[in-house]
């Protein structure tokens, strides 16, 4: 397709480099504005009506998450008296009363697009009811749902001197009752009690099972209370919902890594209250109880007017109305595969092979594992897992590769956030059939995407390597960009054999030919290239940079890239998530743009090019895949990857989706210098870059 030239901001260039912290934006606010970008596409027309639903839901979901990781610790360091200001210059309180101030507005915001979405869905016959518009025959229905799937679940608790307000549980929803007594001799004293609503029952009740006519939990509690509080009238009530601390507290010195992340968890469940929601039209002395109960501050406390806890909302794609859903996709496998005949070690040994996710299917990836287990001349499977399925096929084929006789191992991260449940059931249950399980550093969390195949062919033991930037995780691969390369390549091959005796030994390799690990040398490789990039600028007058990724944070990094910009370097970056950048500011930074990309599927690769001096795209670029986003954690807290992609056809295909990552207009939008986000002006027939590649599936 033809390429259209992207204007570039104007502005005078200096040698001068700015040290103010004026210079970053803030990490937290940026990503509160990454949240709004997605919140946005609720309210955009040219979604299908039920995906804009599932738009406003992930938003409510983010959000609550920010608050259970990133607030909370703030909050930890605010009661730790911690002084250090963040690198744009805030201190601890500043940031928590902006970050409220702004979580403020996007709750409002969320109710108004939640107010247009429900008319919007009642015009297509999907409602959420009010107790009031049920019909006899549903009232009948509802009451034998109560009786026979709800009663048993639920559970009153009393709130008095002999029955402290319970504990409830992080992200838990909570009916608060003021209750009076039927007995006239009680009819003067007030009576207080909760009921948490169980987070394993439906929300959203599908009334008579018709999914399409929904009616909340919360009322049809209600409508029954009488069951629940036999002998007691409600005077006023309300719905709270909690959001706890949810960081964890690690033990360097502990023996046993998954007892004492059991204990954690459990410690996590029960971590301090940093946010309270509640419905506005709460009675003041019910709010006022919860408050004192709860020992939770004013500025922690959010009134919502409409529903609560919109990530509830998913509950509603459930409706069979695939008219209101984006048009079924296919992953296609590979024409490369088919080619071998389905033989992934025939297909890897003629050249190095590229997968881009969700566009190609994970399930080529797995297909790999699979062959693996079940192949007689394949020795050893290396393989990390930092977040996975519960049910994944390749869990399933390194058991079996385990139960075949081969060496496995598999190195699981205990500390992938959210996750650490789940894996330890994981890692009890590979080591149950065999695998050799590994759980990485305390110090460092393994983020690496990795798989490794060691296979007898003649006289010559050969080894086969799997890079990816996503996680191994089947579901999340249909929804998530990333790129996966299938190598044999000996120098990358050796290089992961030395990054897994890195991880299984604690041995640092000494020298990688081909790939960069942090926390090794990726910053400093980076910065290296950066450099190398400057030169080559003020020596020819021409440098390029592309970099796309998650987030962009380091202050080193970013320093190096405004340095960049000065001497002349045309830089490119495609940030999803939160930027500290400043794009566009003359004299610092005006040869820097910034674009986000949000849509139907989640941008999460990360791709870099450095043009050597050219123009990108070009035949002599740098390019590298990786795991990493460039922030601190990454190349100081975490083991990663940063690997060069050099066979021909590949490289071409990578800096081609960067080009068209460019030249989308439907999904973006570009980061002002002031710090604000505007989408992208778009008409009919413009790119969008998820339709272009579900049209045109890379021919690899």
């Amino acid at each position: 397709m033809a390429r259209t030239p992207i204007s570039r901001p104007s502005g005078s260039r200096t040698n001068g480099e700015w040290k103010s912290p004026q210079r970053f934006f803030n990490r937290e606010l940026s990503w509160l504005e990454f949240n709004e970008r997605v919140l946005e596409e609720a309210d955009n027309s040219a979604h299908p009506l039920l995906e804009r639903v599932r738009f406003l839901s992930i938003s409510d979901s983010n959000l609550d998450e920010f608050y259970m990781v990133r607030v909370a610790g703030l909050k930890g360091q605010q009661e730790a008296r911690v002084t250090t200001l963040s690198a744009d210059g805030l201190s601890v309180s500043q940031q928590l009363q902006a970050i409220n101030r702004r979580t403020r507005q996007l709750i409002d915001r969320q109710g108004q697009i939640w107010k247009t979405l429900s008319q919007a869905l009642e015009a297509e016959h999907i409602s959420i009811i009010r107790p009031d518009d049920l019909r006899p025959k549903e009232k009948t229905w509802l009451k034998q749902y109560f009786t026979h799937r709800l009663f048993a679940a639920l559970t009153p608790l009393a709130v008095d001197p002999a029955h402290p307000f319970p504990l409830i549980a992080n992200d838990g929803l909570c009916i608060v009752l003021q209750l009076k007594s039927d007995t006239p001799e009680e009819e003067d004293e007030i009576f207080w009690a909760v009921i948490p609503l169980p987070n394993n029952l439906p929300r959203l009740i599908p009334v008579m099972d018709i999914p399409q006519r929904f009616i909340l939990l919360e009322d049809v509690l209600l409508l029954h209370l009488n069951q629940l509080l036999p002998g007691f009238s409600v005077r006023q009530s309300g719905l709270i919902h909690l959001i706890r601390d949810s960081e964890m507290d690690i033990d360097e010195d502990v023996e046993d890594l998954i007892e004492m992340f059991k204990s954690a968890l459990r410690q996590r469940r029960r971590g301090h209250v940093i946010r309270l929601l509640a419905s506005e039209d709460m009675a003041p002395e019910l709010l006022a109880f919860v408050k004192d109960e709860l020992a939770i501050e004013d500025e922690d406390v959010f009134l919502v007017e409409g529903l609560l806890n919109l990530a509830d909302l998913e509950e509603l794609l459930v409706a069979e109305r695939p008219d209101l859903r984006f048009k079924t996709f296919s992953p296609k496998i590979p024409a490369w595969i088919k080619a071998f005949g389905g033989n992934y070690f025939d297909a890897i040994r003629t050249q190095d092979r590229l997968l881009h996710h969700p566009y190609h299917s994970f399930d080529a990836v797995v297909a790999f594992l699979q062959q693996a287990a079940l192949d007689p001349h394949v020795l050893t499977i290396k393989q990390t897992l930092y977040r996975t399925s519960k049910s994944s096929p390749m869990i399933r084929a390194l058991i079996e590769a385990a139960e075949a006789g081969k060496s496995v191992t598999a190195v699981v991260e205990l500390k992938a956030r959210f996750n650490e449940e789940d894996n330890i059931r994981l890692a009890e249950k590979l080591e149950r059939a065999g695998v050799h399980v590994v759980f990485g550093f305390i110090d460092y969390k393994t983020h690496c995407k990795i798989s490794l195949v060691a296979r007898e062919e003649g006289n010559l033991l050969r080894t086969y390597a799997h890079f990816g930037t996503g996680n191994y995780h089947p579901i999340t691969a249909r929804i998530y960009t990333d790129f996966s390369l299938l190598t044999c390549d000996e120098a990358l091959c050796q290089d992961a054999a030395k990054v897994f005796n890195f991880l299984t030994g604690y041995a640092m390799p000494q020298r990688l030919d081909r790939v960069i690990i942090a926390p090794r040398r990726m910053q400093t490789e980076l910065l290296q290239r950066i450099e190398e990039e400057i030169q080559l600028a003020q020596k020819n007058g021409t440098g390029s940079i592309w970099a796309k990724m998650n987030a962009l944070v380091d202050p080193t990094i970013i320093d190096a890239l405004y340095r960049a910009s000065q001497a002349g370097v045309k830089i490119d970056l495609v940030i999803r998530g939160i930027c500290c950048l400043k794009p566009g500011v003359p004299g610092l930074s005006e040869n820097i743009r910034v674009k986000s990309i949000v849509g139907r599927f989640l941008e999460h690769a990360r791709v870099i090019a450095f043009g050597r001096g050219q123009p990108l795209p070009n035949e002599t670029a740098q390019v590298f895949l990786s795991s990493a986003d460039w922030m601190p954690r990454n190349f100081h807290s975490r083991v990663e990857t940063l690997v060069p992609v050099t066979a021909a056809e590949l490289h071409a295909y990578l800096l081609h989706t960067f080009q068209m990552n460019l030249e989308d207009q439907k999904q973006s939008w570009w980061l002002t210098p002031e710090g604000a986000y505007q989408r992208a002006p778009f008409k009919a027939g413009d790119l969008s870059v998820h339709e272009y590649f579900m049209r045109h599936p890379a021919f690899l």
